[in-house]
């Protein structure tokens, strides 16, 4: 069994606390994802599973065993990191061959072999397993990187940020085989990454970490759909949220510095603030709010559009390069149950 249970893990550094009564339960199996920003605790949390960092409270489990006091060479993990620590004096087969002569090993030369020309194959890098790791592109390098790990054959893959250095083309067709190799193993998978597109794309499910601390737990629909807190809606999605302070006023929810009002449940508090998706924004003749077009932004298979709206700047998504021009006068609805609610410490409002 490949399961990872995280109980009230904290971690500190003299005086700077990385991790903060962290919990969590990765299935068996899974692709699981910790998303959040520089200093949120991710790579330590890595670290800590990998027994690289020793935790000054809670516990760490792999399939029920209690692993705080075994080595990380006995833990059977493989850990892809960010840069690509290859020996440029190597071949590729050189290289993705070194974890497997270990002395703690004992693999024939023929199942040494065996593992590096399947992994290569995977990856699509057969071809290049006699050249040294010097001569390779970023992509290929990351391409080894990874092969190095699978030809471990592994309980738990370990992958920090392992797709930051490359150019968003590389970046993309990497997820894909990732996420494409990892189904088909079956190996439990902890990928730690800054960029929610990633995150929102290969996990099945993912924690949003800030400060040390999860602050959402869920599938990629759960933390899209309904975040937790503003911190959460800010850091997934693009474009960004629409977020705008409210108050209720003759029995709608209007905002303070804009032309909208909503009919909103009774139960909300008086002063809350709203968030809205620039997809749920939809520009229609006829539509309920008026604005003026500040500046668009054709991206080919839509248009952000920024839009005027008092003294508040929404942004919208309309499909394709469809024509509004900077100045233009345009109405438009708000889907009302796509709207988000927030108190005063930005936490949701469940409505």
């Amino acid at each position: 069994m490949s399961e990872i249970r995280l109980e009230h893990i904290t971690k500190q550094f003299d005086d700077f606390t990385a991790l903060s009564d962290v919990s969590m339960n990765i299935k068996d199996g899974e692709f699981f994802v910790l998303l959040g920003p520089t200093g949120a605790g991710k790579t330590t949390t890595l670290r800590i599973i990998a027994g690289l960092e020793k935790q000054q409270q809670g516990n760490v489990y792999f399939g029920g065993e209690l692993m705080n006091t075994v080595p990380p060479a006995d833990r059977d993990t493989a850990f892809v990191f960010q840069q690509y620590s290859l020996y440029p004096n190597m071949t590729v087969y050189e290289n993705m061959a070194f974890p497997l002569k270990s002395p703690l090993r004992s693999f024939s030369k023929e199942e040494i072999d065996r593992r590096i020309k399947s992994a290569a194959e995977k990856l699509k890098v057969t071809h290049l397993l006699e050249r040294k790791t010097a001569r390779l592109s970023g992509g290929e390098m990351q391409r080894v990187s990874i092969g190095r790990a699978i030809v471990r054959e592994p309980k738990v893959f370990l992958m920090d940020e392992p797709l930051s250095n490359l150019d968003a083309k590389l970046r993309e067709s990497l997820r894909v085989e990732i996420k494409h190799l990892q189904k088909t193993q079956g190996i439990t998978t902890l990928f730690v990454t800054h960029d929610q597109i990633e995150a929102l794309t290969m996990a099945d499910r993912l924690a949003v970490l800030d400060h040390g601390k999860i602050v959402q737990l869920g599938t990629p629909e759960d933390i899209y759909d309904r975040p937790a807190t503003t911190f959460v809606a800010q850091l997934v999605g693009t474009p960004r949220i629409n977020l705008f302070s409210a108050i209720r006023d003759n029995g709608k929810l209007k905002t303070k510095t804009g032309n909208v009002a909503f009919d909103v449940p009774k139960s909300l508090p008086g002063d809350v603030t709203v968030g809205v998706r620039p997809e749920d924004i939809q520009l229609q003749q006829g539509g309920a709010f008026k604005a003026k077009v500040r500046l668009t932004e054709p991206l080919g298979v839509e248009t952000i559009v920024h839009l005027q709206n008092g003294d508040s700047t929404l942004l919208s998504i309309i499909p394709g390069t469809e024509q509004v021009g900077v100045g233009e006068e345009v109405s438009f609805d708000i889907a009302p149950n796509r709207l988000h609610f927030f108190d005063g410490s930005g936490s949701r409002i469940q409505v």
